[in-house]
């Protein structure tokens, strides 16, 4: 039995090995897999569009004829003092090819002013799951936090340098790779998806 993850990211491959390891089952990316496909991602919210870009690679010939298991995620900021955007938009807010920098410095500069009990917000990560023979699998994670007054931190990427984590009143960019993944968004949807997909292995075995 083989997974399959809609990704190319080398590091987040390597979170998903780490924490999904204990499946027993060959991991790859659809790079390892041989999948090229473009994928529009055109759903109202993260879990339509993981299960878009699940159900896409799941119905390719070559995938089907392995009979693997594909997951995908999809993955944004919610502020809650601006209706939860960027959400579901945010690798795309203000522009694909804008940068991090860029893009965190217009969140700050729309949030100014604002006190931080108004500052709300959370990482979101769903991970959709299309299973040969069983109902599709989605779970969501999060991470609570808020919007600090300015970046910090050289560990993270995207907008972890402005998002703060309450109990340790530091960036997500300021934390180590391993405190990181034990309290992420994707790493508590991973974590749920892995409960799940022990359930579906123990029954078909």
């Amino acid at each position: 039995m083989k997974i399959i993850f809609a990704t190319g990211n080398k590091n987040k491959m390597i979170e998903i090995r780490q924490i999904l390891r204990d499946l027993g089952m060959e991991i790859l990316s659809m790079k390892e897999a041989g999948v090229d496909i473009d994928i529009v991602e055109d759903g109202k919210s993260f879990e339509e569009n993981a299960m878009i870009k699940a159900s896409a690679i799941a119905e390719l010939p070559e995938v089907r004829a392995m009979e693997a298991i594909v997951l995908a995620d999809d993955s944004g900021l919610e502020i809650d003092y601006l209706n939860k955007e960027p959400g579901i938009y945010s690798a795309r807010y203000a522009g694909e090819d804008t940068s991090y920098d860029i893009k965190n410095q217009m969140l700050l500069d729309r949030l100014q002013g604002v006190p931080r009990e108004k500052r709300t917000a959370r990482f979101v990560c769903a991970i959709a799951a299309v299973v040969p023979g069983h109902e599709p699998i989605v779970v969501r994670g999060t991470i609570e936090g808020y919007i600090g007054d300015k970046p910090a931190g050289e560990n993270g990427f995207g907008y972890d340098p402005i998002f703060y984590v309450p109990d340790l009143n530091c960036s997500t960019a300021e934390l180590s790779p391993e405190e990181k993944n034990a309290r992420s968004h994707r790493g508590n949807a991973l974590r749920a998806m892995r409960e799940e997909l022990k359930q579906y292995i123990s029954d078909v075995r």
